[in-house]
């Protein structure tokens, strides 16, 4: 019996050598590309038509920097604001005004004509803007002159309504750089329909600037 085993064992033996290894699976062959010229041998290019084609300009590598305005000086951008303030229509009605730092008595003895009026200017019968523009030119000019000047801008009676000017002219006079207070002057010299303003002294350099 054992014999018989020992020969069925060398027979699967010689089997499994003799048989052909399993063919491997064949991998379905890729579609070929199609040729370019073959899908598009029925194209025919266009004829010239004659006309000109402008070609567009290529675009700088570098990038082009912002525009930039002429720079302002500093007088310029003082008259600029300046003439912005007179774009808006002042809510408050001042009747005196004192820049920050002035001695507490400053009021006082403007009122009371502690420094001697140097010039007037007189506004009746012009609108804001050319009422700007001539109390601009008149501080500028008064400074050389001295300290107190006083400037008439009307009781507003010939208006419609609420006095414009007069706000107007407080309003500017409260944003000018050169001016340090002013207050309304007495009855006997117009009242509310008057200020009587005090500005700064004339440094070395505005002296130097106005030669």
């Amino acid at each position: 019996m054992k014999t018989f085993k020992d020969s069925l064992k060398g027979l699967r033996q010689t089997l499994r050598q003799a048989a052909p290894p399993p063919a491997a699976k064949a991998r379905p062959a890729a579609p070929e590309e199609p040729d370019f010229k073959q899908l598009f041998r029925d194209v025919k290019p266009l004829k010239p038509d004659g006309r000109h084609h402008p070609k567009s300009a290529k675009p700088s590598p570098r990038p082009r920097k912002p525009s930039q305005g002429p720079a302002l000086s500093t007088a310029a951008c003082q008259e600029l604001l300046q003439h912005q303030v007179g774009w808006f229509e002042p809510v408050a009605q001042l009747q005196q005004f004192a820049r920050p730092g002035m001695p507490a008595a400053t009021l006082k003895r403007l009122r009371q004509g502690y420094w001697p009026q140097a010039a007037q200017l007189d506004l009746h019968g012009l609108d804001r803007y050319q009422a700007q523009d001539a109390l601009a030119l008149f501080i500028h000019r008064a400074r050389s002159r001295g300290q107190c000047v006083r400037v008439i801008h009307g009781k507003g009676f010939g208006s419609q309504g609420e006095p414009v000017l007069k706000k107007m002219v407080r309003s500017w006079l409260q944003h000018h750089p050169d001016v340090l207070a002013f207050c309304e002057a007495e009855s006997g010299m117009g009242g509310s329909g008057s200020l009587l303003v005090l500005l700064r002294r004339p440094s070395h350099a505005d002296n130097h600037g106005d030669d």
